[in-house]
């Protein structure tokens, strides 16, 4: 493999976009010019720059389009429920267990990872926001606070030791020829110490800023959330009180059936023969327009033909308003990455390059025979691979790696699981914006690139540490 202009281009491009990060700008402007540079150079045709910008931005909306659609599905049917005045009587029995912002801060924590642990976080995330961030807003936990809960414990936590499924530590093992599960439950123990600092870090950034439950400023937060905004006095006036108690039953239930199913489908269809990841969200994408039309029947029957597509419009705005400027930024990225640059840059049969991960492969050498600078090399290896948005696709990588610089004073299956935590926490929907994180700050009504700002310290003190305690214990 030979590195040519193109990678190094990609690799300032890159380095620019970091930076621009730390400096709370937006990326957007960078990673298209730098999206035009790099196919411009690489194809060297002017012509292919230019169709290489648009192709990646096609590539990286197909890819994202599934997050953008169950985001408006959902935020469509709870503006049909707060037709109804079904929301707040829908999350009424949850707001009993989070008695204040504190009380409220663990439970989010608990339920998102227990969920998340068994189904990847995707179907967890739609489910976590309509039923229990609104509660806990309502307790008094600020509505950042209790986004980068949900993506600190699900899509981090949880994900990044993906222990029920294992799909994660077979990917890491399969490379080197690797215990797969030795190194799940290494990373099972990294992921609860990374977990557990950045999680209590984020309680410190916050804790003078949970108010009580009375706060006035409570309801105002509320507003920010999607679907949560004030209802006009007509159609208070108008909601039925009997299909109130009904959606504000039924909704939670239809839920609660969702994950019955998919528990019982996980039972009988062993490891991976369940309802997880993308077919998780799509069931309950599915579920959640059915309710969207019984909800819009139940509200004016006739009207509903007219008031079923306002609340759908209006997910769709929602969406593509808060979650749009994701899209060029994952083009660039996708660019990176060997399985959508052929496309991005139309090149047919010929080998399309992975600038990325070649650039990772190139800088093998340089890291140095020494445990501690192998170990940290390695995260930083898998912190890299993160950055295309995915989380998994750099695995097989950080497992080859670890198979490859392995000594006698640190296990392969320890630095894999190192790489593993390194790659998760950044590409599975923690830290960078371009990733599924765009849900979880879509169904918060947060700025997503504020929530990746907001996460990096808690993330990056998370991972330093379970990389100090795997040297110390393994």
């Amino acid at each position: 493999m030979e590195l040519t202009i193109s990678h190094g281009l990609y690799a300032l491009v890159t380095l620019v976009v970091i930076l621009t990060m730390v400096f709370r700008k937006g990326v957007v402007l960078p990673t298209l010019i730098g999206t035009f540079l790099v196919a411009w150079v690489y194809s060297g045709s002017l012509v292919t720059g230019f169709t290489s910008v648009f192709n990646a931005n096609l590539t990286a909306a197909t890819e994202l389009f599934s997050i953008f659609l169950i985001i408006t599905f959902m935020v469509a049917l709870l503006h049909s429920l707060k037709d109804l005045g079904a929301d707040q009587q829908m999350i009424a029995p949850v707001q009993k267990f989070m008695t204040n912002g504190h009380v409220a801060f663990v439970v989010l924590i608990g339920i998102t990872f227990v969920i998340s642990l068994f189904f990847w976080p995707t179907p967890a995330v739609p489910l976590i926001c309509a039923l229990l961030v609104p509660a806990a807003v309502r307790a008094g936990l600020p509505i950042m606070a209790a986004a980068m809960v949900v993506a600190l414990a699900g899509q981090g936590m949880a994900l990044s030791s993906d222990y029920i499924m294992q799909i994660a530590p077979t990917l890491s093992a399969s490379s080197a020829g690797l215990n797969a599960s030795v190194i799940a439950d290494k990373a099972l123990i990294l992921s609860l110490v990374s977990g557990a600092l950045a999680l209590s870090i984020t309680y410190l950034m916050f804790r003078k800023k949970i108010r009580k439950p009375t706060d006035p400023l409570n309801k105002e937060e509320l507003k920010k959330l999607p679907g949560q905004q004030e209802t006009s006095k007509k159609n208070e006036s108008l909601a039925n009180h009997k299909w109130r108690k009904v959606f504000a039953i039924l909704v939670p239930l239809a839920m609660l059936g969702v994950m019955i199913f998919m528990i019982y489908t996980k039972i009988t269809g062993g490891r991976t023969g369940g309802f997880e990841g993308g077919d998780g969200a799509a069931l309950i994408g599915g579920v959640a327009v059915l309710l969207l039309a019984l909800a819009s029947l139940a509200f004016g029957k006739v009207k509903a033909l007219d008031r079923i597509s306002e609340h759908i419009t209006n997910g769709f705005v929602f969406a593509f308003k808060a979650m749009g400027p994701v899209i060029p930024i994952a083009g660039f990225f996708f660019l990176g990455s060997g399985e959508f640059s052929g496309s991005i840059m139309s090149l047919g049969d010929v080998q399309p390059p992975a600038f990325l991960f070649e650039l990772v492969e190139a800088g093998q050498a340089a890291i140095p025979e020494s445990t501690f600078l192998t170990a940290f090399g390695i995260l930083l290896v898998g912190i890299i691979t993160g950055l295309d948005g995915s989380g998994f696709s750099g695995l097989p990588l950080t497992g080859a790696l670890s198979g490859a610089l392995a000594t006698g004073g640190v296990d392969a299956t320890t630095l894999a699981a190192i790489g593993q935590l390194g790659s998760i926490w950044t590409g599975g929907g923690a830290l960078v914006a371009w990733s599924s994180l765009v849900a979880v700050a879509g169904f918060c009504g947060v700025s997503v690139m504020e929530l990746a700002r907001k996460n990096f310290i808690p993330v990056m003190a998370g991972l330093i540490l379970a990389t100090f305690i795997a040297l110390w214990i393994w």
